[in-house]
C-alpha cells in the first residue's frame, strides 16, 4: 500500500449527501477480481447521460477539476452496501483523500484498508471548502496526515482526528497483509511446532 503523509491538489466538490456505494461504483462493474480498472466507472451513472455520452455538467467531467486528488462530499458518504470496490474505484481514479462531515462505517474501514484517507470535518468546515471549490474551480487544498490538518491558501485551517493505529498504518503504507508479514517468523515457528506435534 502506498504510504500517505500529505496530499495537496485540486479539491473536487461533490455537493451531495448520502452518496451510496452503488452510486460510487455501480453493481454491473463488480465482476472484476483485480483492484484496478474501476476508476473509469466511478460515478458512472452520474458521469454519463442515458445515451452513454459524458455529461459535461457533472463535476468529474469538467476540465478544471481533472487530476483532483481530494474529494469533498456531504454527510454519510459511502452508505449502502459494504462493497470494497467503492474504495478501489476512488483510488484508481486518483483520489487520495475524501473530506466529509461523516462516513458510513464499513466504507470508512475499507478506505483505511486501501490507502485512502477519510477525513471527518465539521459540516460548516466542509461547506467552506465546498463553496470555495465550487466558486473557484481549481481551488487547492492540503490534507496532512502527519499534523492531522486540512488547509488551503486562503487561510482555511481545520484539525481532524484519526485512530492512531489507522494513522500509523497509512503513514507507513501497511495493509493487513503487510501487518501479518511482520510476524512471519512467529507464524512459521508456530506452524513448524504444530506440525511436529501432529
Amino acid at each position: 500500500m502506498k504510504p500517505f503523509r500529505t496530499v495537496s491538489g485540486i479539491a473536487l466538490p461533490l455537493d451531495r449527501v448520502d452518496v451510496d456505494t452503488d452510486q460510487i461504483i455501480p453493481k454491473q462493474f463488480l465482476k472484476r477480481i483485480e483492484r484496478t480498472g474501476y476508476g473509469d466507472f466511478l460515478f458512472c451513472d452520474w458521469r454519463n447521460r442515458s445515451d452513454g455520452t459524458p455529461d459535461p455538467t457533472f463535476v468529474l467531467n469538467r476540465a478544471e477539476y481533472q487530476g483532483a486528488p481530494i474529494l469533498l462530499a456531504g454527510r454519510n458518504f459511502g452508505c449502502g452496501s459494504s462493497r470494497e470496490h467503492a474504495a478501489w474505484a476512488l483510488s484508481d481514479f486518483g483520489i487520495r483523500a475524501v473530506v466529509a462531515p461523516s462516513f458510513a462505517d464499513i466504507f470508512q474501514s475499507n478506505c483505511f484498508q486501501n490507502g485512502l484517507l477519510p477525513v471527518i470535518l465539521a459540516d460548516a468546515e466542509v461547506r467552506t471548502l465546498m463553496s470555495r471549490a465550487l466558486q473557484t474551480p481549481g481551488h487547492e487544498v492540503t490534507v496532512d496526515l502527519e499534523s492531522c490538518r486540512v488547509t488551503d491558501k486562503k487561510g482555511f485551517e481545520a484539525s481532524f482526528e484519526v485512530d492512531p493505529f489507522r494513522r500509523e498504518c497509512l503513514l507507513k503504507g501497511l495493509d493487513d497483509i503487510d501487518l501479518t508479514l511482520r510476524n512471519v517468523d512467529r507464524i512459521r515457528a508456530y506452524e513448524e511446532a504444530r506440525g511436529a506435534a501432529g
